[in-house]
């Protein structure tokens, strides 16, 4: 009897932690480079035990065979890392609102290595990245982060098929979405490069003799950066937003 018990509850324990640990891997700020996997990994275990209370009611019993518990277990981590990509697809909306402003302000060539991504972007997407991973933590956004993964149980109920054509439409729609916010976040500096442009184009006309690539490449920076001081704060501002309210879409109330 006592094996029995434990038995269920280890099982119990392992399928909770499948689906909240795939979700931690690729969860913006928690699966950052800098993070280290033992942390990733520790925190997993603490956030399993101390929601396993509140999901016991609707994990499944153990499955008789050893391959429907390998079934079980594989939907469970495909949620997970189903549920971490919408957060860091999310994510990427600044990174594509980055990029435009910084070909618009002629900093294209100036990349960085960028922690949030782990790759190499540019010096403007970058700022945007590392600073929408400061916001999220300070305003408690990742808070609401592990209360989606917490509510998807709601949403996912364990064991009952992963209802794959909802998932890859909900992808498709979020990556449409985050290139066109993208592209609005940065509209105001497509507006200025465009004016910018036409206007070194007409003294170019005007003034065949002037080297107006030496004068234009500075200017355009300076107008770059007067721009993103005047539009951080509303770009950040929309983008929590949105951000907030695609977590909030996968919470049962």
């Amino acid at each position: 009897m006592l094996n029995t018990v434990i038995v269920d509850e280890l099982f119990i324990f392992l399928l909770a932690f499948t689906r909240i640990g795939a979700a931690m891997m690729v969860l913006p700020g928690f699966a950052a480079a800098t993070v280290s996997p033992r942390i990733r990994l520790l925190l997993s275990l603490l956030i399993t035990a101390v929601v396993l209370p509140t999901i016991t009611p609707s994990l499944p019993a153990m499955p008789a065979s050893a391959l429907g518990l390998a079934v079980l277990l594989a939907g469970e981590a495909v949620i997970g890392l189903f549920l971490g990509h919408i957060a860091r697809l999310m994510l990427t909306t600044l990174e594509i609102a980055g990029t435009i402003v910084a070909f618009t302000s002629s900093l294209a060539n100036a990349a960085i290595f960028n922690p949030a991504a782990a790759e190499q972007s540019s010096i403007i997407a970058t700022f945007l990245l590392i600073t929408a991973m400061l916001l999220i933590f300070v305003t408690d956004l990742h808070h609401l982060m592990l209360m989606a993964i917490v509510g998807s149980y709601e949403v996912f109920q364990p064991g009952a098929g992963l209802p794959v054509g909802d998932m890859a439409d909900v992808i498709t729609r979020l990556v449409a979405r985050s290139f066109v916010l993208g592209v609005e976040l940065a509209a105001p500096f497509i507006v200025v490069a465009m004016v910018f442009q036409f206007a070194m184009g007409l003294i170019a006309r005007l003034m065949p003799q002037l080297m107006i690539f030496f004068i234009a490449i500075p200017v355009q920076i300076m107008l770059g950066f007067v721009v993103l001081s005047i539009t951080l704060s509303a770009i950040l501002m929309v983008w929590l937003g949105t951000f907030q309210e695609g977590l909030i879409s996968f919470m049962p109330f």
